[in-house]
């Protein structure tokens, strides 16, 4: 083992004797002696070995990466010895061919190296393999192909360079490695030469839009097909996109791991595919197909971004030019859940084309789209498969599907009967359940957003859009809405007031906010649901207040209430996304950024929360990219919805207000004329984005993160005073607790849940979810599953709450410490 760079410098000059000695047998363990001293760093002089070998003669050459190729095969994959072969064979230039058979073989190895371990070769070399085969009459292996290709579309200059080349290569027609790609190429050998063109033709979407030439040819190929059977088969290969590589691939250089991105070539095939979609009428199983690969294609890569913004706009393309019920529902669903902001403009722009079309408002289009998935009454339909009985039922925002034999009896797990004589019928129905769990999740975040939205109905037309509807019914019923002034909430079968009272007519429907509303109402209506066991999709009467404080009548235009915190900066970035505010990234370069934002248009007015990058240290406080990986807040402020927009600098200072042709500044509201609705609302976003982005949050930065400089911040957010939706998880555990199976060990104490185990009493604090343990407040890290089920814990009067989860999750395993088999909690106690 080499472990000086003297020593290196003595194996670099035995290895350039060597090569003058064309001593190939010695060469090749010094040259993977050397290569391995390269990954290690200690190459600073490997450019004198890659040289000499390059210039040395063909014969000699030849021979020697014949060697090192027939040794990567005797190795084992995965191991750096044969990793260093790789790189070795990517720097060595092919050696002329001179008719020698082994020279033909050690080609071949090359090429077989190329496609195994995707080796980036350079262009030239690329392109001489390549026709040196071509010449010979070989044909050239789909693996390497996708390398051409891939290199082609990634390296610099690559289309210049490798185009030529790209254009000779027509087979295969998709680059195999993706699982939808090699389905599509195994189902091409059984099938006529006109698929083989209509896949060729996918691959040549490379623009926004089709072109109306590229129309034609299509519609074309499509017609001798069969339209149907174009349906089916793109559709069914459009559902594989998105899973692992069949063939994993090694080259990193770019730093996204290329195997959770698309192939940049079948990219333009995929979106060929969704293009010939549109040409069809509408059917369920293709317009999902195509909403699913808008979520798949803007799913996040890190060091990237969206897997390929470029097929998730094609296929929102594609959606706007079916006309039908599921392709109006996909787009209303995806225009809830979508953040990426240029195909979420598409998809704005689509329902808004669809609403002026058929004379509506973008609100109404919105609520018209939600189908009802085949539920016949709120919530509920059944189907009758031969003697079997299907129940399709809505449990909170989730769908389950149900079994009854013959006899009535319910059963579990999808009779025989079902799977042999109506597999397509199942099918549908689990493709519906699928359906309905993400219309409902998206319906359930539409609702909790149209608090601001000053959205009023008629009553007939409430019933008929919210209560009564068979889908978002099953969410506006555990709801509360005003009728003519008077809230109403829906129990036993009928609109109910506070009293049980029925209410069976009106004129004008709203959503209820707790805001105006005296304390006393909103504990009565808790309790209302309590007692018919309502459990509310997000927080409505539970909904935090946030009023103006003292410190803010002080300060007359601006909210320190959310200012000092330290906030992870992509999580902040997706939620205020998700909320409805317009941000930018904060990157450690010489730029200006607008705060973030949130427009409301209905109130005239702009909220803005100020927020700047933290740290200095770029690549330990940035992503390899430059983006911040943490952010600092300031104050939150409100403007008129036209005023100019105020900037600062990425690293932070003072905001400045950009104004043009001389135009006056515009001075911040005052806080006491912004609306009492709107100011917690907005507060609520904001308290929403610090307590779930807060670095102290994490259990793991006791140390106080880089550098120990976020201790104190830590330590005072992890157990310091409780924020408005703490308060809220206090007032309903205060309530929760004694019907717990636990209720006899814990008791609530000012900011913490004390539990009492055998081992030690334990503090669990209400905001953070961290934990301090008997004697002295010992710190107990305890890091929670990503996605924690919260513990039977009896009736919830609502959904939605992570740190409710996490807090019941570890009260219930501290109360029974005994038990505890994690040797990381162990080495704690």
């Amino acid at each position: 083992m080499i472990t000086s760079p003297s020593e290196y410098a003595r194996l670099v000059r035995d290895i350039l004797a060597l090569v003058t000695a064309e001593d190939t047998d010695r060469l090749v363990p010094q040259l993977l002696a050397h290569a391995e001293m390269v990954d290690n760093h200690w190459g600073w002089e490997h450019r004198k070995v890659i040289d000499a070998v390059r210039d040395a003669d063909d014969a000699f050459r030849g021979r020697l990466v014949h060697a090192l190729a027939a040794r990567y095969h005797e190795l084992e994959p995965g191991t750096p010895t044969r990793r260093s072969i790789v790189a070795l064979l990517a720097h060595l230039r092919m050696p002329e061919p001179h008719g020698e058979a082994q020279l033909l073989d050690t080609r071949s190895a090359l090429i077989r190296l190329a496609a195994e371990q995707d080796v980036h070769y350079n262009s030239a070399e690329l392109t001489r393999l390549a026709e040196l085969e071509l010449a010979d009459g070989r044909e050239l292996p789909g693996e390497f192909v996708a390398v051409v290709r891939r290199s082609c579309l990634t390296l610099w200059n690559g289309r210049a360079q490798l185009g030529p080349l790209v254009a000779q290569l027509s087979h295969p027609v998709l680059n195999p490695g993706e699982a939808w790609a090699d389905r599509a190429l195994a189902e091409l050998s059984d099938l006529g030469p006109r698929w083989h063109q209509l896949l060729a033709h996918a691959a040549t979407a490379t623009s926004a839009r089709p072109s109306a030439k590229w129309e034609r040819t299509a519609a074309a190929l499509m017609e001798q097909l069969g339209a149907e059977e174009v349906r089916e088969r793109v559709t069914a290969w459009l559902r594989l996109v998105g899973r692992p590589r069949t063939r994993p691939l090694l080259d990193r250089r770019y730093g996204a791991d290329p195997n959770v991105t698309f192939d940049p070539y079948n990219a333009d095939a995929l979106r060929g595919l969704t293009w010939l979609l549109s040409f069809l009428p509408g059917r369920p199983e293709s317009d999902r197909a195509l909403g699913a690969l808008v979520e798949t294609a803007l799913r996040k890569v890190q060091g990237l971004g969206p897997v390929n913004p470029k097929v998730a706009n094609a296929s929102v393309n594609s959606l706007a030019r079916i006309d039908g019920e599921t392709s109006l529902a996909e787009l209303a669903r995806l225009a809830t859940r979508v953040t990426y902001k240029g195909t979420l403009k598409l998809l704005n722009t689509a329902l808004d084309a669809r609403a002026t079309a058929l004379g509506l408002s973008r609100e109404e289009i919105e609520e018209l789209a939600v189908p009802a998935y085949g539920l016949t009454e709120v919530g509920r339909a059944e189907f009758q498969l031969g003697e079997v009985t299907a129940v399709l039922e809505v449990h909170g925002t989730r769908a389950q599907l149900g079994w009854r034999n013959a006899a009535g009896k319910t059963v579990k797990g999808v009779p025989a009967a079902v799977k042999r004589d109506h597999a397509d019928e199942l099918k549908e129905l689990k493709a519906s359940v699928k359906d309905i769990d993400k219309m409902l999740s998206a319906q359930s975040e539409r609702l909790d957003r149209q608090f601001l939205a000053r959205r009023t109905w008629s009553y007939g037309t409430w019933r008929e859009r919210y209560l009564d509807h068979p889908l978002v019914g099953s969410l506006a019923r555990r709801l509360l809405w005003t009728v003519d002034g008077t809230t109403a909430g829906f129990a036993d079968g009928e609109l109910r007031t506070l009293a049980d009272d029925p209410v069976t007519e009106g004129g004008e429907v709203g959503l209820w906010h707790p805001v105006g509303h005296e304390p006393a109402e909103i504990v009565a209506w808790r309790d209302w649901l309590e007692r018919h066991g309502i459990t509310q999709p997000f927080k409505q009467a539970h909904r935090e207040v946030y009023l103006l404080t003292d410190a803010e009548r002080a300060t007359g235009t601006y909210s320190n209430r959310f200012a000092a915190h330290i906030l992870r900066q992509h999580q902040f970035n997706s939620l205020a996304a998700i909320r409805g505010w317009r941000n930018k990234l904060r990157l450690m370069v010489d730029d200006e950024a607008p705060p973030a934002s949130r427009e409301l248009p209905q109130w005239g007015l702009r909220a803005e929360y100020w927020i700047e990058g933290e740290g200095d240290g770029y690549g330990d406080d940035t992503t390899e990219s430059g983006s911040y990986l943490r952010l600092r807040t300031d104050q939150v402020r409100f403007y008129p919805i036209d005023a100019p927009e105020n900037s600062a600098h990425c690293c932070g200072g003072e905001y400045r207000m950009w104004l043009r042709d001389g135009a006056d500044p515009v001075e911040p509201l005052p806080l006491t004329d912004i609306p009492p609705l709107v100011l917690s609302e907005v507060l609520r976003d904001v308290d929403l984005f610090v307590g779930v982005a807060s670095v102290g949050n994490d259990p793991t930065w006791q140390d106080g993160g880089p550098g120990g400089r976020f201790r104190e911040y830590w330590s005072g957010y992890s157990f310091g005073e409780l924020n408005q939706s703490a308060e809220t998880r206090r007032a309903l555990l205060d309530r929760l607790i004694p019907r717990l199976a636990i209720a006899d060990r814990c008791t609530l104490e000012g900011r913490f849940l004390h539990v009492k185990g055998e081992r030690h009493t334990y503090k669990i604090h209400l905001g953070s979810g961290n934990i301090l343990m008997t004697p002295n407040d010992q710190y107990l890290c305890i890091v929670p599953k990503s996605t924690p089920g919260t513990p039977q814990a009896g009736y919830l009067p609502y959904e939605g709450d992570r740190m409710l989860a996490v807090i019941l999750s570890k009260a219930m395993m501290l109360a029974d410490d005994t038990k505890i088999t994690d040797p990381t909690i162990l080495s704690q106690l």
